[in-house]
């Protein structure tokens, strides 16, 4: 059986506590759409500025893999959100499987992005002194590679954070400290997940889709 902890002193009533907790989710989601809006703001200028070496960058990414992680991350917020009606429900064992697929297409995620790291690595397109490409754009052409690592990398950072979190979702939910009376877990970890992917949605189009 379930048991939901106690209501901290600092609060009068559950619904005071849910309104807290959703604030301070939201202030701190602020935060972060405003680092990220900084970045695409950066790229916004600098891809008015360079149209054409934008598109040209474009093409040195692999398209397929983009495209199947965002297929793969958008699965993931619909496990988390019927993690968030599992809980809700008071059904544990759905709850479990529902974090743990969520976790591992997460994982899934991050390690096709790590691979196609791997594969800039080894066509020695890491901005900075080895930056190898033959073309009159090529310092054009390095700008938008940066912006790509600096913009996905900033993402894979969160998502890694993300996936930290569900873990500890998965041990709460195991020592039965999730439940219709405290879903509060499960919501504030889901309203950061959805953010951390409405994040790549952005990003998809702006970094794999300029060609089309």
């Amino acid at each position: 059986m379930s048991r939901a902890p106690s209501l901290p002193s600092h609060f009068s009533t559950v619904e005071q506590r849910s309104v807290a907790n959703h604030l301070g989710l939201w202030t701190f989601l602020a935060t972060e759409i405003l680092f990220f809006g900084g970045l695409f703001v950066c790229y916004t200028v600098y891809r008015i500025a360079y149209p054409a070496a934008f598109v040209a960058g474009s093409h040195h990414l692999n398209f397929w893999i983009g495209t199947i992680n965002t297929g793969v991350l958008l699965t993931s917020s619909l496990f988390m959100a019927l993690a968030d009606r599992a809980v809700k429900r008071d059904r544990r064992t759905a709850l479990r499987w529902c974090l743990l697929a969520t976790w591992l297409l997460g994982a899934v995620f991050l390690g096709l992005k790590f691979y196609e790291y791997g594969e800039k690595y080894h066509e020695h397109l890491i901005p900075g002194p080895n930056f190898q490409l033959n073309g009159p754009w090529k310092p054009q052409i390095e700008l938008f590679i940066f912006l790509y690592f600096t913009m996905t990398g900033l993402h894979a950072v969160h998502m890694i954070g993300g996936l930290t979190a569900l873990a500890w979702l998965l041990w709460q939910n195991h020592r039965g400290r999730l439940s219709p009376e405290h879903p509060a877990p499960v919501e504030m970890v889901g309203l950061y997940w959805h953010f951390v992917d409405c994040v790549w949605v952005f990003l998809y189009p702006l970094l794999y889709l300029i060609i089309r």
